[in-house]
This record gives C-alpha cells, sequence and structure tokens, in this order.
C-alpha cells in the first residue's frame, strides 16, 4: 500500500486512525521528526503537533494538504532504506531491521516475493517507495538491473546452497 493510501485509510479507521497512520509514516518511511516534515513541505507546525497529540481531528482539507505533501516527498526520496526482495521464510531470517554503515544508520525494509514477476513488481515499488538499493537474487537481477535507476545488489547465499547440496546428497545416499 503507498504512503498515501495508509494515511488515507488511516483517517476512514476513525478517531487517532490518521494520527497513528501519519506517525507511522514519518517514523518508518520518511524517518523525519515533525519538524523537519513541515519545514520541507510548508506545512503548519502547529497543526501537525495538534493532530499527533491527539488535540485536534484533521479535516478533508488539512488531510488533502499532508496527503500531497507526502507526495512531494515521495517524488524526491530521502533515500532512507535498502530494499531486500525475497521469499517470506528468507525474509524472516533477517533479524537486523536498521543496518549501521560507517556513522549512518540505514533502515532494511522488506518487499516479500515468491514468483519473478512478483520480484519485479516488488522492485518497481520499491524504487517507488524512494529505496537507496535492492538487494535480490542474482535470477532476477539482470532484468531488475535494466528496469530500475537505483543500484541492484545480489545475494549469493553460499553457505545455504552448500547445506541445501550436502541435504540432498543425503537424500541420494
Amino acid at each position: 500500500m503507498s504512503i498515501e493510501n495508509e494515511l488515507i485509510v488511516g483517517m476512514l479507521r476513525g478517531e487517532g486512525g490518521f494520527k497513528d497512520a501519519l506517525r507511522r509514516v514519518l517514523e518508518e518511511d520518511l524517518q523525519m521528526s515533525v519538524h523537519e516534515f513541515c519545514s520541507r513541505t510548508g506545512l503548519s507546525q502547529s497543526t501537525v503537533y495538534k493532530i499527533m497529540q491527539e488535540k485536534r481531528e484533521p479535516n478533508l482539507r488539512t488531510v488533502r494538504h499532508v496527503v500531497k505533501a507526502v507526495r512531494k516527498l515521495e517524488k524526491h526520496p530521502g533515500g532512507n532504506f535498502i530494499a531486500v526482495i525475497a521469499s517470506r521464510p528468507v525474509l524472516e531470517r533477517i533479524e537486523e531491521r536498521i543496518v549501521r554503515i560507517g556513522e549512518k544508520d540505514i533502515r532494511v525494509k522488506e518487499y516479500p516475493a515468491s514468483t519473478m514477476e512478483e520480484a519485479i513488481i516488488a522492485a518497481v515499488m520499491a524504487e517507488k517507495d524512494g529505496a537507496l538499493a535492492v538487494v535480490c537474487a542474482p535470477i532476477i537481477a539482470p532484468t531488475i538491473e535494466k528496469i530500475l535507476t537505483i543500484p541492484v545488489s545480489v545475494v549469493i547465499p553460499r553457505e545455504s546452497m552448500l547445506r541445501a547440496i550436502e541435504n540432498a546428497a543425503a537424500k541420494t545416499v
């Protein structure tokens, strides 16, 4: 679901739904404070803080302004995460959700895919969501590299491949 759709669905969930959706979008997707969000989009800090502190339910005009601001940031993403495209069992083994590279924390965002088509769609979605780069299996990487404008890194599962070969060999004996 796109960020803007999350905000709209949050609004429809009832009281506090928009606030919860906006908080999650700011913290997880955009990784920015209310102050930074408002300064980059021109929205009133006072209005956004009132929404976040549940002192005010946003009216339709305010929701439109917030969604428009989020769209603006999506078109010029801050590049705040690395997308990992893999099957659900592989993604469940990822323990770190934030990786420290030098002095910078980079978030890992998972995109489950069980077919080649799903992997291609996930890659396009990841780039649209503002990924810095994509990590995927070698079988799909050449295709994804032709589609995306962001870097693509390949996972070569050496240890798991060797274990799979040993398991297969044990079954043939």
